[in-house]
């Protein structure tokens, strides 16, 4: 008897644990279920000499511009921005970022739902006397 009221809290137990786990998903599927684009890369200002002897930037003041950085097929790419985009597509590099992140959560999610889903079904199983 106090085996099977044991057995009944740890089903509890694991039953809300579960909830948690599906509140969670929910509440991180938002970010998945958002409508805005996504751009990948990080947006960052660069300062650089252009090569020209006589030019400025050999005394100190670099050139500075505003870049778009991603990896493609394992190759860094850079991509200069004019100023007038620079806020949108940080906007949305950021919101990838942010979608990057929402996915892993939901794989980890997955992971501790499949693991708590065979504790219950452990629990449940009845064993077959002979």
């Amino acid at each position: 008897m106090q085996n099977q009221k044991l057995r009944q809290e740890e089903l509890s137990r694991l039953r809300s644990a579960l909830r948690k786990c599906l509140t969670d998903l929910r509440r991180v599927l938002k970010v998945v279920f958002g409508r805005s684009a996504l751009i990948k890369g990080n947006v960052y200002e660069l300062a650089r000499k252009c090569g020209k002897p006589n030019c400025t930037c050999t005394r100190g003041e670099l050139h500075r511009s505003m870049v778009l950085t991603w990896s493609e097929k394992g190759q860094g790419r850079l991509l200069s921005l004019p100023l007038e985009r620079v806020t949108e597509v940080k906007r949305k590099s950021e919101e990838y970022l942010r979608f990057r992140r929402a996915r892993a959560r939901v794989t980890e999610i997955h992971r501790q739902i499949l693991a708590l889903l065979d504790q219950i079904e452990k629990l449940r199983r009845e064993e077959v006397r002979r």
